[in-house]
């Protein structure tokens, strides 16, 4: 639980039960494990809270979601970035009651906490297995340091700067990985540029 609301928000939502629909709870949990962040940045699981969520955006000035897409027309495991607005053609609602992530954005603007967002979409292989499975599929698991690179660039984009944490929880190898694709997300973006 948030204390106080933070100047920026890293927020992975998706449900865990369903493979790949868990991605961005995974990167957020490994962003967690593997960096420091400054005080006034909060990378947290979302999980499934839909409108729920609606108070953590409070105070929030930049808010970077990290999600499951589908139907993006890239193979599995591609990372992408998208507005918020954009994000939603691409959610996969698993039932009637369940609400996109830009019917949250709406409600928030339309209460005046509207922040500005961005967001980091992994496209998946299958998050509709036939029973309840944790886990990931093998290309959306080699996709979550490229995930979590991405996360680190658009964070510098807006002035912060996360550090490899030294703790006995977080792993050097993965560290060293998303090093090398935030390097590679970084040339991508300065030939695009």
């Amino acid at each position: 639980m948030i204390e106080e609301n933070p100047r920026v928000l890293v927020l992975g939502i998706g449900n865990i039960l369903m493979l790949d629909e868990g991605v961005g709870n995974k990167v957020a949990t490994e962003l967690q494990r593997n960096f420091t962040f400054p005080d006034d940045v909060v990378v947290m699981d979302g999980g499934t809270m839909g409108l729920g969520m609606i108070h953590l955006f409070r105070g929030v000035e930049f808010l970077l979601l990290v999600d499951a897409v589908d139907s993006t027309g890239h193979p599995a495991g591609t990372v992408v970035r998208v507005s918020p607005h954009d994000f939603a053609p691409n959610q996969v609602l698993h039932s009637l009651h369940d609400v996109r992530f830009v019917d949250v954005l709406n409600a928030a603007e339309m209460i005046g906490i509207m922040p500005e967002a961005d967001c980091i979409g992994i496209q998946v292989e299958n998050m509709s297995p036939a029973e309840i499975e944790i886990g990931l599929s093998a290309p959306v698991a080699d996709a979550v340091p490229r995930a979590m690179a991405s996360v680190l660039y658009v964070l510098e984009e807006h002035g912060v700067t996360a550090e490899p944490a030294t703790g006995p929880e977080s792993d050097p190898a993965l560290q060293a990985r998303v090093a090398q694709e935030k390097a590679d997300v970084a040339s991508r973006q300065a030939e695009g540029a």
